[in-house]
């Protein structure tokens, strides 16, 4: 009996830790572009992560839940001269493994995960933006050079006319629901100085799903938002969710604009007039389209999270990470697009709360509060956001500081510090970073 006993005990100690190591790091990739270098982690499962960087020296540490850290992190690839090493170091805890990468200098991460598809597993990538990297010069045209100030915000209904959408236990259609939502969050976006919105569609009708990132795209979209609401054959799912663009639909995207050999030139601009060899205007073209594609996507997973973290404070979320998808409405290759879904509309209950105006309005500012977070971060070139943002300080709040007390010092209101980052109340932490407006 006991020497049964013991057997069982050593079996169940030897398949805990398997057990809660799930994952598995299963290859390192590396590759560099002009000023960029992305790490590819392959691995068995979908990533639980976490990250946060260091500085003398400068490293970038990823913690990676339930992941065995026995796999060799030796890539076959150059590290190119930003990366040093990829090294693992003391875990969080026996079942995690934490990734340490030594940089050169300084550099801005970007860090997202990839669903399987075209024939490669889950992935973690991470992108590298050097500090230090040269500056390119590029052939633009003079025309391409000039741009609007304002911030332009597409944003896209979904459905309309013929097409309702899902409709509610009680009748509701998807398509009234997500109108209303769109013209909330254009109230909001033009009275935002700086910011401008374009609407798909304004009223009842339909637009064809192609048409409407094209419309996005001759108005030069910085953003597109497609609105939605869920339904499913059963009442019980709720909740809302965000979702970008798929890499198997990027890929397919980036192949199928490549065919498309008249917007070479409206890809190069400019340049496209003073190459004569054809084959080197589409190469040009592709290198041009595939960094467009990768940037996009990476800003809409950004802001993707942005939406769900701003969503769950006023909503339940069926999902609490960004989903990827095949969606038409999502494949515009320069522009970073995500698709809302603001709950289920086959759900008794949200559907309920969709028709409260008050509801609409606060889906509709949790939107906008995460674009306003998202632009003050990385606003485009050129924009009046832009401007401000080189004229702005950064503060580094130490032991003892307050709102109060920084306004004193750098001369400006408390309710601009708050309102410049987001600040719901006057706390403030001990190494929190805040944005100091100009006077």
């Amino acid at each position: 009996m006991w020497r049964g006993f013991l057997l069982g005990l050593v079996l169940w100690a030897i398949a805990l830790p398997m057990e809660a190591s799930e994952n598995a790091i299963q290859a390192v990739r590396v590759s560099q572009e002009e000023g960029q270098t992305r790490l590819v982690f392959d691995l068995k499962n979908a990533p639980e992560y976490t990250y946060f960087t260091l500085t003398n020296p400068n490293r970038l540490v990823i913690d990676l839940a339930r992941t065995s850290d026995i796999t060799s992190l030796t890539s076959q690839d150059e590290l190119g001269s930003l990366v040093r090493r990829i090294r693992y170091s003391t875990p969080k805890n026996n079942h995690s493994a934490r990734l340490v990468i030594d940089l050169a200098r300084k550099a801005e991460p970007t860090i997202f995960p990839i669903a399987p598809a075209a024939g490669l597993g889950h992935r973690l990538v991470v992108d590298l933006v050097d500090s230090n990297a040269p500056s390119a010069d590029f052939l633009v045209s003079s025309t391409s050079n000039t741009r609007d100030k304002d911030i332009l915000i597409a944003i896209d209904a979904g459905h309309g006319g013929r097409d309702p959408g899902s409709v509610g236990p009680k009748g509701t259609y998807e398509k009234n629901i997500t109108l209303s939502i769109a013209k909330k969050l254009e109230a909001l976006v033009n009275a935002e100085p700086g910011m401008r919105a374009i609407q798909i569609r304004d009223g009842d009708y339909f637009v064809n799903l192609n048409q409407r990132t094209e419309k996005a795209r001759k108005n030069k979209a910085d953003l597109f938002v497609s609105i939605h609401a869920d339904a499913f054959t059963t009442p019980q799912p709720r909740g809302g969710s965000v979702w970008v663009l798929s890499m198997g639909r990027a890929d397919t995207e980036l192949g199928r604009w490549m065919e498309k050999t008249e917007r070479h030139s409206e890809l190069l601009g400019g340049a496209a007039e003073v190459i004569t060899d054809k084959a080197s205007e589409r190469y040009l073209a592709e290198t041009i389209l595939g960094l467009s594609m990768d940037h996009s996507m990476a800003s809409s997973y950004d802001l993707s999270e942005k939406v769900i973290s701003e969503m769950r404070r006023i909503t339940k979320m069926h999902k609490r990470r960004p989903q990827s998808a095949s969606l038409a409405v999502l494949t515009s290759p320069d522009i970073p697009s995500i698709l809302v879904e603001v709950g289920f509309i086959s759900n008794p209950q949200e559907e309920k709360n969709l028709n409260w105006a008050a509801h609409r309005q606060r889906l509709a500012q949790s939107m906008f509060n995460a674009i306003k977070k998202y632009f003050m971060q990385v606003p485009p070139d050129g924009t009046l956001w832009a401007s401000w943002k080189e004229k702005n300080r950064t503060h580094k709040v130490r032991s003892g500081e307050s709102l109060s007390l920084l306004a004193q010092r750098y001369n400006v209101k408390v309710s601009s510090i708050k309102e410049a980052n987001n600040l719901r109340t006057d706390v403030v932490r001990i190494g929190q970073v805040l944005t100091i407006p100009s006077t």
